[in-house]
């Protein structure tokens, strides 16, 4: 009655505003991506779907690939029991191309003993989300089985506890995605999945192993700038590579930090391996290594550090 003018118009919403502006209609999701990531200012990060299995499998990928993660009760194989396990199969090719998902399975199995809280922390994994489940080992078998390469993130931790789990992980080959792909070369800050998801351009859940594996597929599927082949092509390439473990045994106490710097660890003498410090180099590096330690360590010409060769099959063992 005493208003000195007309109603204001009502507001309208920051999204709407923005699309009149550029396109005067309403955008499209994808209209909305371009528009942000053309500005410089946002960076997208797109849900992780996952791969639906096949049935009818493409010729052309004729390899066939295990992508495992397991969650356990602590660190050690010999004490400690697996938990959780997830496995994705797919095939590949000769180049480390990969094809399709053939196969997935994620199981929770109840442990001996309670799941100490760290782990409950660490894992999500609680007593009572485990009580009365049992891995179907059955299924985990059948998947295995025709396997031509396992693939874990941190190998060198799932291999003995899936050793111990079954047999049908001894005598197969495998690598390890951590270890086995230069990722920093590829613009990656950091190695551990969260790091190489999010830097890809993706987020997923990660509340479950099988999601972690999915994770890790597309990763490793996911070629970036285009100046490299994808990550699973080098990890399939450096599979292939024989390495040689060398034993600096008996060298001086007083130079352990000069092999500490240069990537040497340290073996307690546990598992068969000699006591002393060691370390993994590609076969072609072996000269030049032997020789730094004759000049550099044991000062003499004719020293022969006991070496072991290591292929796919052998590496990541306990």
């Amino acid at each position: 009655m005493f208003s000195d003018g007309p109603p204001a118009a009502p507001a309208k919403s920051p999204v709407k505003m923005s699309a009149a502006r550029t396109a005067n209609v309403a955008l499209s999701e994808q209209e909305m991506v371009d528009h942000l990531a053309a500005t410089g200012r946002y960076r997208i990060l797109r849900k992780l779907e996952s791969r639906p299995v096949v049935r009818s499998l493409r010729p052309e990928f004729p390899h066939k690939g295990i992508i495992l993660d397991t969650e356990t009760t602590g660190l050690n194989h010999r004490k400690e029991e697996i938990i959780e396990i997830g496995l994705i199969a797919f095939t590949f090719d000769d180049q480390g191309s990969i094809g399709d998902v053939t196969g997935i399975y994620g199981g929770l199995q109840q442990p001996g003993k309670p799941i100490p809280p760290e782990i409950v922390k660490l894992t999500g994994i609680t007593d009572d989300m485990v009580a009365g489940q049992k891995i179907d080992i059955e299924a985990v078998e059948t998947l295995v089985a025709p396997a031509d390469l396992i693939i874990a993130h941190n190998a060198g931790f799932d291999r003995p506890f899936c050793e111990a789990f079954s047999r049908v992980f001894c005598n197969k080959a495998w690598a390890c995605s951590n270890a086995e792909i230069d990722w920093s070369a590829r613009g990656f800050e950091g190695t551990k999945l969260g790091y190489l998801v999010g830097q890809g351009g993706y987020f997923h859940d990660g509340h479950r192993a099988v999601d972690d594996c999915f994770a890790l597929l597309e990763v490793l599927d996911r070629n970036v700038d285009g100046h490299y082949p994808s990550p699973f092509a080098e990890l399939y390439r450096a599979s292939q590579r024989s390495r040689v473990r060398i034993f600096a045994e008996n060298s001086p106490y007083d130079l352990k930090d000069h092999l500490k710097a240069r990537g040497y660890r340290w073996s307690d003498g546990s598992e068969g391996r000699p006591k002393s410090w060691w370390i993994e180099v590609d076969e072609a590096a072996l000269a030049d290594e032997i020789d730094y330690l004759r000049r550099e360590i044991y000062r003499h010409p004719e020293a022969d550090p006991p070496t072991k060769y290591l292929t796919a099959f052998d590496r990541f063992r306990a």
